[in-house]
Formats: structure tokens, sequence, C-alpha cells
């Protein structure tokens, strides 16, 4: 009787021990050996979203307005997180044609496969109320809100504090902008 209770306190113990060293071997595979997973799960975590600062407006001496902010979006992609889907359904939505979208994607790959980068700048807010209806059909895909200067009147962008966007040569000149500034 005590034989066979022994026996099965080592089979038990056996059976404890195998389980704990096989959860350490994989734990040691996943987090040592294959780092990918780390830089996966932390991506999944953490979503690093620039905001870019609504700014002030801006009035003649009379109050009438002469520069406002006009709300935009910018549609980022995430090319680790993109899942199969309906390009014909996206390309409806947004305006462009299937080759524009493998070309973004494309280049975004290039950038990064973790990092989000800019599909589409500046989609308007109809555009931007049809998507975001059917953005849950395209994983990978996220709209991130931003403001734009806009100007009443036709003239005075120049000294009213107009700010384009950083271009090819200035962003390789300067390796202090990026892509969006």
């Amino acid at each position: 009787m005590q034989l066979a209770s022994n026996n099965r306190r080592y089979i038990i113990s056996g059976i404890i021990i195998f389980i704990f060293l096989t959860i350490t071997i994989r734990l040691f595979f996943l987090q040592v050996i294959e780092h990918s997973y780390r830089l996966s799960a932390s991506n999944n975590v953490l979503r690093y979203i620039t905001q870019y600062p609504a700014r002030g407006l801006i009035y003649d001496r009379n109050g009438e307005l002469l520069v406002y902010n006009q709300a935009a979006y910018d549609l980022m992609v995430i090319p680790r997180q993109l899942q199969p889907f309906d390009t014909v359904e996206f390309c409806n939505i947004l305006g462009i044609t299937k080759e524009h979208v493998t070309a973004r994607i494309k280049e975004a790959k290039e950038h990064s496969t973790f990092r989000p980068s800019i599909f589409m700048k500046q989609v308007s807010a109809e555009t931007y109320a049809r998507l975001q209806e059917k953005l849950f059909k395209f994983s990978g895909f996220y709209a991130q809100p931003r403001t734009l200067r806009a100007y009443p009147h036709a003239i005075g962008a120049h000294f009213l504090g107009y700010v384009g966007e950083v271009d090819d040569r200035r962003i390789r000149e300067n390796p202090y902008y990026k892509m969006g500034d």
C-alpha cells in the first residue's frame, strides 16, 4: 500500500516537473531566440500616435477671421497588422486605384513593418466618415486626426503663418525632419 503511494507521488512529481520544464524551455525560446514575437507584442500593446496641435485663430483688428483650423485625417497603415481585405471596396471608399494601394503598402513595408506609416494624407471629412463605418474590415489601418490651416481669403497665407509639409529634398538634406513634418 505504501509502495503504491510512493510510486504515485513520484509519478505526479515527475509530471509536474516535466510540465514546468516544458513551459520554461518554451518561454526561453520565445523570449531569447524568437525575439520577433517580443517586437510584435510590444507593437500590439503600444501605439505611438503623433498628435498635431491645433493652432490659434487669427483675427484682424475688426474681428474678421483671417485664419482658422480645419479638421483633416491621415490614414495610417501598420504593415505587420494587415490581413487580407477587399481591395475593391477599399479603393471605392478612398477613390484610388488598386495599383496605388499596393504601391503604398510596399512603401510602408520598406519603411518598417512594425511602425505606422502614412498611407493617405489629408483625407476629407466625407471620405473619413465613409471609411470609419467600415474601418473594422481593414485591420492594420487607422485614422489619425490633425488640423490644417485654412484661409478664407485667397491672399495672405505667406505672412499669416502658412506652414507646408517638408518635401523629400529637405528630408534628405536635414535628418531632423521626417515624413509628415
